[in-house]
């Protein structure tokens, strides 16, 4: 079964920089998008970036355009999301997800695979 397990967030000052990382496990690369997804308190989810296992097509959300990098490591089986400039409305809980498509305008398309969440808290 895939297992998606979340790490790197933390709490950073506005204009730092953090890299999350997510632990892939079970996934077969073939047909599959990889993105990232995150929720603050009280408002609803939101698609941050995404990129497709077969040929890496990337797709990032306008908010985030330019400051965000997204990359899957195959080798080790880690997908990675690298925020610089971080700005205090990009605080939330960060989730990894895994699915046939990654719709990131979407707010209520459901993900095969989620994982827990890291917190990332810019102040």
């Amino acid at each position: 079964d895939v297992q998606l397990v979340e790490s790197g967030g933390g709490s950073v000052q506005a204009g730092g920089s953090l890299r999350l990382s997510c632990a892939a496990s079970g996934v077969t690369y073939g047909s599959m998008c990889m993105a990232w997804l995150r929720q603050a308190p009280g408002k609803r989810r939101d698609g941050v970036a995404s990129i497709y296992t077969t040929g890496g097509t990337t797709s990032y959300a306008d908010a985030v355009k330019g400051r965000f990098t997204i990359s899957l490591d195959k080798s080790t089986n880690t997908l990675f999301l690298q925020m610089t400039s971080l700005k205090p409305e990009d605080t939330a809980m960060y989730y990894c997800a895994a699915s046939s498509l990654c719709p990131l305008d979407s707010r209520t398309y459901e993900y095969k695979y989620r994982g827990q969440g890291t917190q990332v808290t810019v102040s």
